[in-house]
């Protein structure tokens, strides 16, 4: 059942031959790996004006415009950094590999912690922007904000876990829309405004403060979430077709064209229509109701730009998966995040993300004003390390116009630590002081997962000497064998038959919790006639391993010290998965005990027990002929 649900939602398993075509194009890559900073059109502004009108009133509008210009300023500079970045290093990975081959492997386990959690909160803070969206326009739905959004959530790990190539089919369309959309809006808006339209004043509560450097460092900061995502493209360069450069490289310039042309336009709108975002309603929608009143066109625009903050959330599914695959196997986080799925996506990295994930957006009701404040601090973190890492390397390495190059990366990372600061300072109450902490204990995490990895690899390497050691006589021990059993049944009375075949030391060994347990199953044990001994120990407190260990190691059983004992643990295999919860399944635990002893080798024997349904009809026509 739980197989044939996967293969409806997921799709058919796809041959390792069929990754290139996987692969992704212009045409489909740009939707996939911008749609995060394409998105950021629908709150950037918008997080600006909220800090900006309730102390300034219609002067926010004038400074909105100057920092969305700064903003853009900083975007031509990160694209400008991030095409050099994709030349150098083709391979993905992005700031991490940036850092870490440049800066050292403390700069690299930074940059990713950082990467790391902005992309978890680009799909937190994505989805619910986007569940906003919806419930701005239609203010009933509110109080089931969290619900849409966990829900939107488990629709992208779908779409992500049937592929890169139909993920790209699935949410590229609705990326373009939302860019026609708005495209059509900012036509439509300055050509109502040059046909003679005078927007309404607006109203404002209060009287308006002096502008200050702190107001506009905080407006800044909240703006530069715009930003998020530009790194993505240069973190996934392996997902475009060859040449990979040269595409992802061309999306890079389209997107900044495309930031330029949305965000700056919106920007403006604002600034003459003079909306105020908050409880009537986000600034895009709006923007939109007073264009368009509430006809097809503003509706339009409601669906596409929840569509497209949904799709803000598949950048990170692009992203996460990538980056932790290139960690994975440079020995930073699990190996197993580096393992493909039946359609050839990283799998694990994907649900890893999506459940991370939807733990924020609970925890934090789907609040975007909530989330917010742990945003962007740490994609600058990574841009001020990658850039600098860039910079070494072009002073390390020189090159055709490596000057040009390195001023370019070295002022980029001059800027983005200046933003790294500014974000810090101006949203450590709000909730970047969270970020500020989680970055060093993911680092330290980071940090214990490789040492472990070193660890492994240097025990398990082979000297010199031991590969002609093969060959040595091995010195003649006899081979012991232990049957720990919990009852005399078919599985355990399989073991031993086997136990019996490989060696002619067998000893059965169980635990009795009392002295009448005890003489139960020494009678049910005597039955099976057999010459091999049974070793019953009564453990009042319920230990099973601590008996076992003491046995093997005691005068009774003759333990040598370099004799290796063979446990043989009986075990049967249920029909259902969810079977295995009915039963102690202690083999477990008795296993992970003795693997840590050198001396002890742990088999298991199955017995594959049959389905319920067939065994009980079998048996009741079995009672039937038998009363026959």
């Amino acid at each position: 059942m739980l197989k044939k649900a996967k293969r409806f939602l997921i799709g058919k398993p796809l041959k390792n031959s069929e990754l290139k075509d996987q692969k992704l194009g212009i045409l489909w890559g740009l939707p996939i790996l911008s749609s995060d900073a394409i998105s950021s059109v629908a709150y950037a502004g918008q997080e600006m004006l909220l800090v900006l009108i309730p102390v300034i009133g219609i002067a926010a509008y004038t400074q909105m415009s100057n920092i969305s210009w700064a903003i853009i300023g900083l975007l031509a500079l990160l694209v400008l950094s991030y095409r050099q970045t994709i030349d150098c290093y083709p391979n993905g990975g992005g700031a991490f590999t940036v850092a870490r081959e440049n800066i050292g492997n403390l700069a690299g386990m930074i940059a990713s912690a950082a990467l790391l959690v902005d992309y978890v909160l680009t799909v937190a803070v994505s989805i619910s922007s986007g569940v906003e969206q919806l419930t701005s326009a239609f203010g009933s739905l509110k109080a089931y904000s969290v619900i849409f959004a966990v829900g939107l959530v488990i629709l992208l790990t779908i779409g992500n876990l049937r592929g890169i190539r139909e993920a790209s089919k699935i949410f590229g369309i609705p990326a373009y829309a939302f860019i026609l959309g708005i495209l059509i809006m900012i036509i439509a808006g300055f050509f109502k405004l040059a046909s003679g339209y005078i927007p309404p004043e607006p109203t404002f509560v209060g009287i308006a403060q002096p502008l200050t450097l702190m107001l506009m460092l905080r407006a800044f900061s909240n703006g530069c979430t715009a930003l998020t995502g530009i790194e993505a493209v240069s973190n996934a360069v392996p997902n475009f077709k060859s040449p990979s450069s040269k595409y992802a490289k061309a999306v890079l310039l389209i997107l900044a064209v495309i930031i330029l042309v949305l965000f700056g336009g919106t920007a403006l709108l604002a600034m003459r229509y003079h909306v105020i975002p908050g409880v009537n309603g986000t600034m895009l929608i709006l923007i939109a109701k007073e264009i368009f009143g509430t006809g097809f066109m503003f509706y339009y625009i409601t669906f596409t730009t929840l569509v497209i903050l949904v799709m803000a959330a598949n950048t990170a599914y692009a992203g996460f998966p990538m980056l932790i695959s290139v960690m994975a196997k440079e020995g930073y986080v699990p190996r197993q995040l580096n393992e493909r799925g039946d359609r050839l996506g990283f799998d694990n990295g994907i649900i890893v993300l999506s459940i991370v994930s939807i733990l924020l957006i609970i925890v934090f009701k789907a609040n975007v004003g909530n989330l917010i404040g742990l945003y962007a601090i740490g994609v600058f973190i990574s841009f001020t390390l990658s850039q600098t890492g860039m910079f070494i390397r072009w002073r390390n390495q020189k090159g055709e116009h490596w000057h040009l190059k390195a001023a370019i990366n070295g002022f980029g990372a001059l800027v983005t630590s200046i933003v790294v600061v500014i974000i810090a300072v101006t949203k450590f109450y709000q909730g970047a002081w969270i970020v500020v902490l989680l970055i060093p204990i993911i680092v330290l995490a980071i940090h214990t997962i490789k040492k472990h990895y070193l660890s492994v690899k240097i025990q398990l390497k082979i000297e010199a000497d031991e590969y002609a050691s093969i060959h040595i006589e091995a010195k003649e021990y006899e081979n012991k064998v232990i049957v720990p059993i919990e009852s005399v049944n078919k599985a355990s009375i399989r073991a031993i038959r086997y136990a019996n075949t490989i060696s002619n030391k067998v000893t059965v060994f169980t635990i009795a919790i009392d002295e009448e347990s005890a003489k139960e199953i020494r009678q049910k044990y005597d039955r099976l006639d057999t010459s091999i001994p049974l070793i019953i120990k009564v453990s009042p407190y319920r230990k099973v391993v601590e008996p076992l260990l003491r046995f093997i190691q005691s005068a009774e059983y003759d333990y040598q010290k370099d004799d290796i004992i063979t446990v043989l643990l009986s075990q049967f295999t249920v029909n259902k998965w969810w079977q295995r919860f009915l039963h102690r399944n202690t083999w477990i635990y008795i296993e992970e005990q003795l693997l840590k002893h050198k001396h002890i080798v742990v088999a298991v024997m199955p017995l594959q027990l049959k389905d319920d349904n067939l065994v009980l009809n079998s048996q009741n026509r079995k009672n039937q002929e038998e009363q026959l």
